[in-house]
């Protein structure tokens, strides 16, 4: 019970303090890379979210960082829980944003850091929107910025995954970035499959090979979709 009351203080209030930080970053002008300005802002809410999943009292452990690859990526994960958004801030190195459903802005707060952290909402009610989303993240990326898609487009809460959603590809077939597949084993355990509260966990984070897609094809988002999805899926198997 202590435990959830501090989270959600530390939660709430940690969002509070940094902001001016995060606005002050926001209106630096002097010269920077994409890389150097994204590393600057993503500081405080990298030390937030690693912070918070380390209240639970649970453990992160990080697998394959180094095959990460330089410049912008798109992140490919399944999604098990909550908790996952928190651990892919905290514990992966490169400074990353995230296509989030647009029910997300509802939250106090929360809007203002993910739109710092060049994250894309998208609102999946409306399919002229939800195109247009999609379009804004392509542009995010070749713009340098990497992002996390989450194709199952909801939690399994446990380790079945679902089926990937076709749309979200195109953030890697338009752009041709890098795609980076993730496993997140575990972290369902630390909310989903608790009575109340939190519990602690131990997750593992299992980064696969880059995925590099020629520059000068057409690239099948189906197949890369089932490519991925039988990458990620074994690794929880």
């Amino acid at each position: 019970m202590l435990r959830t009351i501090w989270w959600f203080a530390y939660f709430f209030g940690y969002l509070i303090y940094s902001l001016p930080t995060i606005k002050k970053v926001q209106k630096i002008d002097t010269p920077m890379t994409v890389e150097e300005k994204d590393a600057l802002m993503h500081q405080k809410p990298k030390h937030w979210a690693k912070t918070l999943v380390k209240l639970t009292g649970s453990k992160v452990e990080v697998i394959g960082q180094e095959k990460i690859p330089q410049g912008p990526v798109l992140f490919v994960s399944n999604h098990q829980g909550n908790f996952d958004v928190p651990i892919l801030i905290g514990f992966l190195e490169k400074p990353l944003g995230f296509i989030s459903k647009v029910e997300v802005k509802k939250i106090p707060l929360i809007p203002r850091w993910m739109e710092a952290m060049n994250c894309v909402f998208i609102d999946r009610k409306d399919r002229r929107k939800a195109v247009q989303s999609i379009k804004d993240g392509i542009a995010t990326l070749k713009m340098g910025h990497s992002l996390v898609i989450f194709p199952e487009g909801t939690r399994s809460k446990g380790d079945e995954m679902g089926e990937f959603k076709k749309g979200g590809l195109r953030l890697a077939t338009d752009s041709k970035v890098p795609v980076v597949p993730i496993t997140i084993s575990g972290s369902y355990k630390i909310m989903e499959e608790s009575k109340f509260g939190f519990q602690p966990a131990q997750v593992k984070v299992t980064v696969h090979d880059s995925i590099f897609l020629p520059q000068d094809e057409k690239v099948d988002g189906n197949q890369l979709g089932i490519q991925i999805q039988e990458k990620i899926k074994q690794e929880i198997g």
